[in-house]
Order: structure tokens, then sequence, then C-alpha cells
């Protein structure tokens, strides 16, 4: 299944991922959201004792932009939507990345991903704010709710891995680094544990850096890659006509690495670069330019110019 496929009628039992244990699953995906939002507490006593301290906002930086471009040059670009070709060492360094932002297993989140595209913003796809949500305000609200995180708490349209990414289970390097996603989690913590310690010498940094490095990063990064789901089906600009509610938000397009240009990125999926218009700056797009300057990126999807025209909205 390519991830620029398109399906007309609705979903079969085929395209939908069965839950080997729905409850352990709810269950961990609350931990992962709701305990980084309780850290939030430990943050304001930080900030209001004054010992928030420079190397704890380099341990951020460093984890948000590193887990960050894991999932949009590495998860998004590369694995889902095929937008370019690296030598392996590359390939596998950013499926662990992307593994480390704690949004899941790399095949499931391709698989959820693709079957987005294939039933985009109708009956199919896993996180729409707009299909059977109700009308009105309350109807906009339960559907914005639901595509910016109540999704993941519901296995009835998650993708299914054999059909949506049959490719990445067939990937033996790919495989591995599914299998070791618990591992890439907790080193998501231990390193910035580390460089925590390596930057203030005490262990008060090391752990002041696990908790900016590790639970603020990752509840800023989900938040951010939910705002994709949610916002960016319901608010903004839609300079190409894409037949669902795709919108770009140029506000969050710095939290988001470029995946903010999102109306752009639904008009051409295999597109490298998301930001298509003059003035929209697409950092994910930078850094495989970058590898590909280096040798180390190729056969990058630009879109010629006569499509990008053929495409645009007339309204």
């Amino acid at each position: 299944m390519h991830a620029t496929d398109q399906i007309t009628e609705g979903p079969t039992p085929e395209d939908i991922q069965p839950t080997a244990n729905e409850t352990l699953d709810r269950t961990l995906t609350g931990l992962v959201t709701v305990v980084p939002i309780l850290a939030l507490g430990l943050v304001g006593w930080q900030l209001w004792g004054n010992a928030l301290g420079w190397n704890d906002v380099f341990v951020f930086l460093i984890m948000y932009v590193s887990t960050g471009l894991g999932i949009t040059v590495g998860f998004h670009r590369l694995f889902t939507h095929r937008s370019f070709k690296t030598k392996r060492p590359v390939r596998v360094l950013l499926a662990i990345l992307g593994s480390m932002a704690i949004e899941g297993p790399i095949t499931s989140w391709v698989a959820d991903h693709r079957k987005h595209h294939a039933f985009s913003d109708r009956l199919g796809d896993p996180h729409s704010p707009h299909v059977d949500h109700g009308h009105g305000l309350r109807g906009a609200l339960k559907g914005l709710a639901h595509a910016h995180v109540g999704w993941l708490f519901i296995h009835t349209q998650r993708g299914s891995k054999e059909r949506y990414a049959p490719d990445l289970l067939k990937d033996r390097d790919i495989a591995w680094v599914n299998r070791w996603f618990f591992g890439w989690a907790v080193a998501g913590f231990l390193i910035p544990f580390g460089l925590g310690f390596a930057f203030g010498g005490r262990l008060a940094d090391g752990f002041t850096g696990m908790l900016w490095g590790g639970l603020v990063r990752m509840l800023v990064l989900h938040h951010a890659t939910y705002s994709i789901n949610s916002l960016c089906h319901f608010f903004g600009r839609k300079p190409f006509d894409t037949g669902d509610e795709s919108r770009n938000l140029a506000w969050l397009t710095p939290l988001t690495f470029g995946e903010a240009w999102h109306n752009g990125h639904h008009a051409f999926p295999t597109s490298a670069r998301h930001g298509l218009e003059r003035g929209q700056i697409d950092i994910s797009a930078g850094v495989i330019s970058l590898l590909e300057r280096l040798g180390l990126a190729w056969d990058v999807v630009r879109v010629d110019p006569n499509r990008l025209a053929a495409k645009r909205a007339t309204a």
C-alpha cells in the first residue's frame, strides 16, 4: 500500500488494525498523555524557585529538535511518504529519534497516517474532526477533541499495519527499531538526564534536564503534532484544492518544523517540501536539502510548478 494510493469506498475490516490488548494500550496512552501534564506542577515549582537554568533550556532544545525531526523528517516524510531516499545509518537514526518522541511505534504511526490520507476527512479517517461528531459548536469542540487526542484511545479506525505498512514490516532494520520501541522511549529520558548532568555536573542538573528534556519536551512535541490532526483540519488557509479540510496554519509551523503547511502537504503528499508557496519556511525540508548536499539523501521529490498551478484552488 503506497502513501498516495486512494480508496474511494468506505473502510473494510482489512483496513483496520485489531488491538490485542485494548485496556493495556489505553492505560499506556493515558500515562503518556497525563504524566507530562502533571509534570507541569514540578515545572511551576522550579520556575517559582528560580531553579530553571540555561542547562535545562539547552537540554530541552536539543531533545525537542532531535526527536521532532525524527518525526517530521523520519516517520513522516521518509517512512510514510518516501519523499527521499537515504543511507541505512541515517534511516535507522531517524527511526530511533522518532521512536524517542513516544508517539507510538514506527509501523503503527506510519499505518495510521497512510490510512488518514486514504480516507482524509471521510469515514475511515482515524482522526478527522469532521466525521460523526455532530453539528454546531458542541460538534466542533467534540470533533477537535477527538482529532487532537481522543482518537488515541479509540481503536475502531486504526490503520492495519499489514495493509498500510507492509514495506516496513518487511524491512529488517525498521522491524528491529519497532521491536525495541519501549527501549527508545526510556532512552528519551536517560539521554536528557545525561546531558543535564554533563552540562551542570550535578545529579540535580541531571534530574532537571530529564524534567525539561524528557517530560516537558514530550508534552510540547506531542501537542504540536496533535495540532496538525486537529487545528490544521479546522483553521487556516486552503490555497490548494485537496477535496478535504486540510489547511495551512502559519503560526504553528515553527513548532512543527514546517508540518503545519498541511494543505500543501495534502495537495502533494510525496513532496519533500510542505511549504510550497513563496516565503513558507519549512525547516524539515531544509534538513532534507542539507542531507542531499552532503550526499546522504537522493531522489528527493519536488513538485513541478505546473502541477502546483493546476492544483491551486480557484475560489
